[in-house]
């Protein structure tokens, strides 16, 4: 193992130097937040996925792979399908907004700054939860790397990603992304999945061994897929940890297209993970959890090196879900609510510099919030479903409903995100965390609630809309922080 934990160590050192190197750059809080709204394609595509690709992907996919087999994929799938839908039809408008974070968006779409502060709280919430959910997963990787305490390894994990993204925010997290989406593929795409699938005697040997169900597209259930759908896909569209990556595209055909390669990645390795874990089922038919098939099959079937990138490979996944969601959760408490709690808000006249510190300091705070609330929870599941639940049953109608139909008001949006989230908290105390019904009607009290009080209040003031139509289509003014591009 020793060569194994050489490629574990240098891996590591490269992202604390990473994060060194992007302080370096992060000089204005367009930098710290938003990488200077600067990536071309290339980079924009890697780090897209690298976000969207975390612990639940890799280690819960593999997972869901030696559980249902093929049908398996459709968690990784759904993600891949949200980002596509994402890429395709909003991102462009979405880059063109050039703001920080989807309260801001909200603010400008309906006016006056009251949807802010409460749908700040939500999105907080969520970044909050999907931050945790992959600092926990440090627990599984560092008990096969080091057969460490799981309190000792929720903080060793938690505090490189903390370190790196304090330091250089935005300008740290891509270029770490970048490595990460890398050794993915390497690790995952490249060397795990070819040589599970030769262990494991070839297609034809799965097959033999395994029972029809594990290779039918449909069998994990509709109704779990169309959750998924609703949980995943409608996700990817509103979480301020994704659209904090749109923000940093160069322009919006770098992220409608960049977006693209980004999503169509993701379902190559949607079915990778589902292959993976089918490989694992036939060589290991009876282990305790399902999610403990990637670790076990790293362990004994790969060779000396090889194991120690895949294991890398692992920790990228988790990393760049962790410090994307990270940035986003200091973001959005630091913008969304303590500026507006202050009675700052987004005209406070406050230096560069003096904006990257406090979202520094907001990053370091938060991250200390993330490895506690990690440490004390224990079921990754339960706390992806809570941040999701959150996210959808009381964002999606606002957010969705304020950029494709112009009689939604403020007020609309206010109930919107209070019937929802209170339907989805409701449900989910009565009916069980991981119950179907908190984001089924928690959406449908959303809806209802932004139509019918939409309906029956004043249309949003003519001069918001113009406002907002000029910032869709990119020609508004630059606002005071952001830099003026050069021609392209």
């Amino acid at each position: 193992m020793a060569v194994d934990y050489l490629v574990i160590v240098v891996y590591l050192a490269g992202m604390l130097a990473m994060g060194w190197w992007g302080m370096r750059r992060a000089r204005s809080k367009s930098e710290f937040l938003v990488a200077g709204r600067r990536l071309g394609p290339a980079m924009y595509s890697g780090t897209m996925a690298a976000i969207v690709l975390g612990g639940a992907s890799t280690i819960g996919g593999v997972g869901l792979g030696y559980q249902y087999g093929l049908s398996g994929a459709w968690m990784v799938f759904t993600i891949g399908l949200g980002l596509l839908a994402l890429s395709v039809f909003f991102s462009a408008r979405i880059a063109r907004l050039k703001v920080y974070t989807v309260s801001e968006m909200l603010d400008l779409r309906y006016g006056g700054g009251r949807a802010g502060v409460i749908s700040g709280l939500v999105m907080w919430a969520y970044t909050l939860m999907l931050a945790v959910t992959s600092t926990i997963a440090y627990a599984t990787i560092f008990d096969v790397l080091f057969d460490v305490d799981r309190t000792l390894a929720i903080v060793l994990g938690g505090s490189i990603v903390v370190a790196y993204s304090t330091l250089g925010g935005m300008w740290s997290i891509t270029l770490t992304d970048m490595v990460q989406f890398v050794v993915k593929t390497i690790g995952v795409l490249l060397l795990l999945l070819p040589i599970a699938v030769v262990k494991a005697g070839g297609f034809g040997e799965m097959r033999a061994q395994l029972p029809t169900g594990y290779f039918d597209p449909l069998g994990i259930g509709g109704e779990t897929i169309f959750t998924y759908v609703l949980i995943y896909t409608f996700g990817m569209l509103i979480g301020q940890d994704i659209w904090q990556r749109v923000f940093t595209a160069r322009s919006d055909r770098t992220a409608k297209w960049g977006g693209t390669v980004a999503g169509t990645y993701c379902l190559a390795y949607a079915l990778a993970g589902a292959v993976i874990g089918t490989a694992a089922k036939v060589l290991y038919p009876k282990l305790a959890s399902p999610d403990d098939a990637f670790a076990t099959i790293v362990k004994d079937e790969l060779p000396v090196g090889v194991r120690g990138l895949v294991l890398a490979a692992a920790l990228a996944a988790v990393m760049s879900t962790s410090s994307g969601a990270l940035i986003a959760c200091a973001t959005v408490a630091n913008n969304d609510i303590w500026s507006r709690l202050r009675g700052l808000g987004r005209s406070a006249p406050a230096g560069d510099h003096d904006e990257v510190k406090g979202n520094r300091t907001f990053i370091l705070l938060m991250g200390l919030a993330v490895i506690g609330t990690a440490v004390a929870i224990d079921n990754v599941v339960e706390a992806l479903t809570v941040a999701y639940n959150l996210l959808v049953g009381g964002l999606l109608v606002p957010i969705l409903g304020g950029l494709v139909w112009r009689r939604g008001t403020v007020y609309g949006a206010l109930a919107s995100v209070v019937a929802g989230g209170a339907a989805v908290v409701v449900l989910m105390a009565t009916h069980g965390i991981l119950a179907n019904e908190p984001v089924y009607y928690g959406l449908l009290a959303s809806l209802a609630a932004y139509v019918i009080v939409s309906l029956a209040t004043p249309a949003t003031d003519a001069a918001v809309l113009a406002a907002w139509r000029e910032r869709l289509a990119g020609r508004s003014p630059e606002l005071a922080s952001e830099p003026v591009p050069a021609p392209q």
